[in-house]
């Protein structure tokens, strides 16, 4: 079983750098408005995760006060009040073109991910803050 396993640990990262020198390369031979492209968007994208990781944690007392309430619609509320603001930023970020099927559905997807991750920061907040 060793040699399965240091055979396909070899073929694997044989595969991985051959996918890493051709990711090279192509960037390399890519024209700098493309390379401009891909690097605003992935700062764009860098920067709204940086504020959907950030939010709960830094309104940390927000989250506390609202489970001082005990109040499910009140936690939902703050999760969906976060969520739409994020989802504000996202488009902005991206200015406000949100057409087309392909962009509605990443753009979708991404505040999806953030509402759960507002969801459980809140809920892993408010059990900290008891």
């Amino acid at each position: 079983m060793d040699f399965l396993k240091t055979i396909g640990g070899k073929i694997v990262s044989g595969l991985v750098a051959v996918a890493v020198i051709a990711i090279a390369i192509s960037w390399w031979q890519m024209d700098p408005s493309t390379r401009h492209t891909i690097v605003s968007g992935a700062g764009r994208i860098f920067g709204w995760l940086m504020i959907v990781i950030l939010t709960p944690g830094v309104t940390f007392f927000v989250v506390a006060w609202v489970n001082s309430l005990e109040s499910n619609a009140a936690g939902a509320a703050l999760v969906v009040a976060y969520t739409a603001v994020e989802a504000v930023v996202l488009a902005w970020l991206f200015g406000w073109g949100i057409q087309g099927s392909s962009r509605v559905v990443v753009f979708s997807a991404a505040v999806l991910l953030a509402g759960a991750y507002n969801l459980l920061a809140c809920d892993w907040i408010a059990e900290k803050v008891e």
